[in-house]
């Protein structure tokens, strides 16, 4: 993989990570409007109250997992944990609109984002290793 792909998958990696950023703000202000705009249903006030704790939840992995321009290199830890939520929301998203009879507009739009992203993250990761494994 050269680098100039791999600035742009990067690039592509931001990108989400503020999108990302967008919906824990939103799962703060309006928890009820993105849950319905995804699962196609309305949530009662313990709903909302859970939906404030994944926003809060998604606003701290995505903080934590920021690039971070004076670090050398992207932690595993980083790579690992992004991985993780992205493959994990998007079976679990894909599972609730199958199995689950739930759906609203953005879901299988997200289900779609999320794999997309677990897909780049994993593809980054492996080309970063054969690029220092050929610097080696």
């Amino acid at each position: 993989m050269s680098d100039s792909t791999l600035g742009a998958v990067r690039k592509f990696l931001a990108f989400s990570a503020l999108a990302e950023v967008g919906v824990a703000l939103a799962m703060l202000i309006d928890p009820a409007l993105v849950v319905s705009w995804l699962l196609g249903v309305e949530i009662s006030s313990p709903g909302t109250l859970l939906g404030r704790f994944f926003g809060i939840a998604l606003l701290a992995l995505e903080v934590a997992c920021w690039p971070n321009p004076q670090r050398a290199e992207s932690g595993a830890s980083d790579f690992r944990a992004l991985l993780i939520y992205n493959v994990l929301f998007a079976l679990y998203l894909a599972y609730v609109g199958t199995l689950g009879n739930l759906g609203g507009w953005l879901l299988w739009p997200a289900v779609a984002f999320h794999a997309v992203v677990a897909l780049l993250l994993g593809w980054t990761r492996h080309g970063e290793r054969r690029i220092e494994a050929a610097h080696t």
